[in-house]
C-alpha cells in the first residue's frame, strides 16, 4: 500500500476557442450545449499529482463536479495522471454553484475518497471563472494548509512534510521564489509554469511504466469511476448549488467568435521571382530600413 494519498480536483471547462458558448435563461452556463475540455490548469494539477506517483508511488484520486458529460474530463485526467480512483459529483442540486458552493461539494467528495488525503492539488484557476477561489475555499473547508502559486514541490516522507517553492509576483518588482515547508495534509494550487522533472533512471523507468498503465486504463476509465449525487455526498442542500451561492450574476455577455485576420501564402523557395516579392514586402513593412 502506498504511504501517500493524493487527490486532484479538476474541471470540465468551455472550449472558448470555438466561440460557441451557450447560456441558460438565468445567466448560468449551459454546459450540456457547450463544447468542453479538461481545463488546461486542471491538466497541470494532474501532472503534479502524477509526479508524486512516479517518485513516491502515491495513490491518486481525481474528482470533479458537473453534469454527466463531465466524465469526459475524468477520462482525460486518467490519461495524464494514471488515476486509481475517479469521482463524478453530479446532481441537479449542484447546478448554478459559485466557488463557495462548489468548494462544499468538493470537500464532501474528497471525504468519500479511499484513504485520508495527504495532498490535494488544484489548478491555478478555471478559464470560465478566472477567480482562483475554488482551490483556497476547498482547502479552508477541508482544514488543510493552503499553498498557492507552487512551481515545484517535494515530500519528506519520514517527517511527513511538503517542501514547496512558490512564485510571488508583485507589481513593479522582480518575481520572488519562496521556499516553504508545511506538515501534511496540505492543499496545493499549482502555478501554470510548473514542469515536473524526472532526474534519475529509476524515476524515468517508473514514468514509462505508469504512462503505459494510464494508456491502458483510459479506454475503460468508467471502471475506476464512481458517481455521487447530493444525498450520497451527505451535503446540506442549502450549502450547494444556487441556494449555497452568495454570488449574484448581474449580467452575462456572450463571447464573440474570433475572426481570422491573417492570410497565409505558400512560397516556392526555388522561384527567384517569388523570393523577390517576399523580400520587397519585408522591405515595405520595415519601412525601407536596411538590415545588415
Amino acid at each position: 500500500m502506498p504511504n501517500l494519498n493524493v487527490a486532484v480536483i479538476i474541471k470540465l471547462e468551455p472550449d472558448f476557442s470555438e466561440g460557441n458558448v451557450s447560456y441558460n435563461a438565468d445567466g448560468t452556463l449551459n454546459r450540456a450545449e457547450t463544447k468542453s475540455i479538461l481545463g488546461p490548469h486542471s491538466a497541470i494539477a494532474c501532472q503534479a499529482a502524477f509526479y508524486a506517483k512516479v517518485k513516491l508511488g502515491a495513490r491518486i484520486a481525481v474528482g470533479t463536479m458537473g453534469p454527466p458529460n463531465a466524465d469526459a474530463a475524468l477520462a482525460q485526467a486518467q490519461q495524464v495522471c494514471d488515476a486509481d480512483e475517479l469521482h463524478l459529483y453530479s446532481d441537479r442540486l449542484f447546478a448554478g454553484a459559485d466557488t463557495l458552493a462548489t468548494a462544499e461539494t468538493l470537500r464532501a467528495g474528497i471525504a468519500k475518497m479511499e484513504g485520508r488525503m495527504d495532498i490535494v492539488f488544484s489548478g491555478h484557476r478555471a478559464s470560465d471563472g478566472e477567480t482562483g477561489q475554488t482551490g483556497p475555499q476547498t482547502a479552508w473547508k477541508l482544514g488543510f494548509t493552503f499553498l498557492g502559486n507552487v512551481i515545484d514541490y517535494d515530500v519528506d516522507m519520514e517527517r511527513r512534510v511538503v517542501i514547496a517553492k512558490r512564485i510571488i509576483s508583485l507589481q513593479g518588482m522582480h518575481d520572488v521564489i519562496e521556499e516553504v515547508e508545511a506538515p501534511l495534509p496540505v492543499f496545493i494550487a499549482i502555478d501554470p509554469s510548473y514542469k515536473p522533472l524526472f532526474n534519475t533512471v529509476s524515476q524515468r523507468l517508473a514514468l514509462e511504466r505508469y504512462q503505459k498503465e494510464a494508456k491502458s486504463r483510459a479506454p475503460d476509465f468508467k471502471k475506476y469511476m464512481k458517481v455521487f449525487n447530493a444525498q450520497q455526498l451527505e451535503v446540506d442542500p442549502k450549502t450547494v448549488g444556487l441556494p449555497g451561492s452568495p454570488t449574484i450574476v448581474y449580467k452575462v455577455e456572450k463571447i464573440p467568435k474570433a475572426k481570422a485576420s491573417r492570410k497565409a501564402e505558400v512560397v516556392d523557395g526555388s522561384d527567384r521571382e517569388q523570393l523577390r516579392r517576399v523580400a520587397a514586402k519585408i522591405h515595405e513593412v520595415l519601412g525601407g530600413m536596411v538590415i545588415k
